[in-house]
């Protein structure tokens, strides 16, 4: 027995590791893509690593199956597995990361009823981690030896990139005064101050980013330098971030997935945990590439949250969805979306396609415009959890992924996501300077998706949220398709009277035809919404405006997306 045992232990974590060796392979050569502007493989790198766990559970599991009689569950067989798997991640550098594909593996191989902590990590054993020496993942600088400026540029080029900054003078004293004027924690004498910077780039879509930390008497203050590629052989700073929604908002869940060349996960998480307390350890393992990491802590957070809470999960504000049923938990910042057995009628779709699409989200760069989600299958909630209305709800709009055991309520397949205030709800009781900013991301949030290849398809205002950070974000993905499957354009004007007065188009309407001046009638009916939008969006109403960036995409053009407001890029700032 305990040679099979080790065996298969030995197996589940060789899986593992190959997975390891391919995403750090891909990781590793995201300095080669940023360096050499290669956009179009940054995106394909992107949506193939986000693949990548998937891939090598499957090939794990051919292989437990090929090698391994695995029938029923042999109890004392799969409890020796696991102990073992413990064993050998005692000087593993991701154990934690491990464990999750340990479950993966046992998940897929039994029963619900199995899935407690004498068989799957349900507690992660990597507590022990705190006990060990950390990691060392950061250099430290000091300017009382060389002097600010040099000790800046040293910063710099501590990164070893291949390709020069067109003008780090410049940078390192824009870099000096913008620090000067927004850091009041680091106004002291040099020699009090270090600073604790990360020994690696994070990637993400055009932009680099240092990571690091001032430390002086003042207290610690945390800092996100932004590098970008003028494309013309040289790099310069566009941003300094230290204040601390900024720099949640960078990594924030409507992001796509930063390349990190890290070996130690955990320590790097614990350290920005500490940089960006407003994020949680959930959210910055999914942040640095580690979806599905960040996919188990956030199931173990919220079985925390459920045994230290008592309200009831209940239908989420906001107008029903014809495709998905959503719900919540009031004290919890997530909803939970199930899809309905049946659609409305006008939905021509099935489940298939409305999974489609939020893999086609999954995979895309959301471009801080598209909610990040997390799908999950076998969901357990206990019953008393519900309210009455709730669990009417879902019995009988998706009776089929809904089943009672004992205590329990289990969902087959569901996808949870950030809660937001839908756009609707809060413009009926927004100020007119909110309304105004908001009307304003709203276009812009389209704007961002069609630019980065992201035809959002039902507009209306329900369909997108409001954040804490006051962004406007686009969460209903039944309709979206890519800018080429849809034809843009002018609606036709009447000329006779039964055109004027016609109940329905006079003019001949095909599938994937999108007349841009409509989302005034259908989005915009309300004239102080309407007004707030033709302030700052007009185009967005003429065809002519979405044909060319559908010609923009096809073009393999590449819009500016940064995650920071325009007025603290370097090229804004006036002296």
């Amino acid at each position: 027995m305990d040679n099979l045992a080790f065996a298969i232990a030995k197996t589940i974590l060789n899986g593992f590791e190959h997975h390891i060796d391919l995403f750090a392979e891909i990781t590793q050569s995201a300095k080669q893509r940023f360096e050499n502007c290669q956009w179009n493989e940054v995106q394909e790198a992107a949506k193939a690593r986000t693949d990548y766990y998937d891939k090598r559970v499957k090939e794990a599991l051919a292989k437990i199956k090929q090698d391994f009689y695995v029938g029923s569950l042999d109890e004392r067989l799969w409890k020796e597995v696991k102990q073992f798997y413990v064993q050998a991640l005692a000087i593993h550098n991701q154990p934690e990361l491990a464990e999750s594909f340990y479950n993966s593996i046992f998940c897929q191989l039994f029963e619900r009823k199995y899935y407690h902590n004498d068989f799957i990590f349900v507690e992660s054993t990597v507590d022990r981690l705190k006990e060990q020496p950390v990691p060392v993942i950061y250099t430290s600088f000091t300017p009382a030896e060389k002097g600010l400026n040099q000790t800046v540029k040293d910063i710099l080029l501590s990164q070893k990139t291949d390709v020069p900054y067109e003008d780090i003078d410049r940078d390192v004293a824009t870099l000096i005064k913008v620090f000067r004027k927004q850091a009041h924690k680091t106004r002291y004498r040099l020699e009090d101050l270090q600073f604790d910077i990360l020994n690696f780039v994070f990637y993400r879509n055009k932009g680099a980013y240092i990571i690091g930390r001032v430390i002086s008497p003042g207290g610690e203050t945390p800092f996100i330098l932004t590098i970008l590629n003028n494309e013309k052989g040289g790099l310069y700073i566009d941003a300094l971030l230290t204040d601390s929604e900024n720099m949640a908002v960078v990594f924030g869940f409507a992001r796509a997935y930063f390349f990190v060349d890290c070996l130690h996960p955990h320590a790097l998480v614990t350290f920005l945990k500490r940089l960006i307390p407003h994020k949680t350890t959930a959210d910055l393992y999914s942040a640095i590439g580690f979806h599905k990491q960040g996919k188990t802590q956030f199931y173990r957070d919220f079985l925390n949250h459920l045994d230290t809470s008592d309200d009831k999960l209940e239908l989420a504000a906001g107008i029903k969805g014809m495709v998905m049923s959503v719900f919540t938990l009031p004290s919890y910042p997530y909803v939970f979306k199930i899809i309905k057995d049946k659609f409305s009628p006008s939905k021509n779709m099935t489940k298939k396609d409305v999974k489609g699409k939020y893999r086609l989200v999954k995979l895309h760069d959301r471009v801080g415009r598209m909610a990040d989600t997390m799908e999950y299958s076998e969901v357990a909630f206990p019953k008393e959890r519900f309210s009455e209305e709730l669990l009417t709800e879902l019995t009988t709009v998706a009776p089929s992924i809904v089943r009672f055991e004992d205590d329990l309520v289990i969902i087959e397949h569901m996808y949870i996501e950030r809660r937001m205030v839908p756009l609707n709800i809060y413009l009926s009781d927004a100020t007119d300077e909110q309304l105004d900013n908001a009307m304003y991301g709203y276009g812009k949030a389209i704007k961002q998706l069609i630019a980065a290849d992201i035809f959002p398809g039902d507009m209306l205002l329900k369909n997108f949220g409001v954040t804490r950070h006051g962004r406007v974000i686009f969460y209903d993905y039944d309709e979206i398709t890519y800018m080429d499957e849809v034809n843009f354009r002018v609606k036709p004007e009447p000329k006779t009277e039964e055109q004027i007065y016609a109940a329905e188009p006079w003019y001949s309407v095909e599938p994937g035809d999108m007349f841009p001046e409509e989302l005034a009638t259908f989005a915009l009916a309300n004239p102080r919404y309407r007004k707030a939008f033709m302030k700052h969006h007009p185009e967005l109403l003429e065809a002519a405006y979405w044909q060319q960036c559908q010609q923009n995409v096809a073009k393999g053009i590449f819009e500016d997306v940064f995650p920071y407001p325009d007025e603290v890029r370097f090229c804004n700032i006036h002296n």
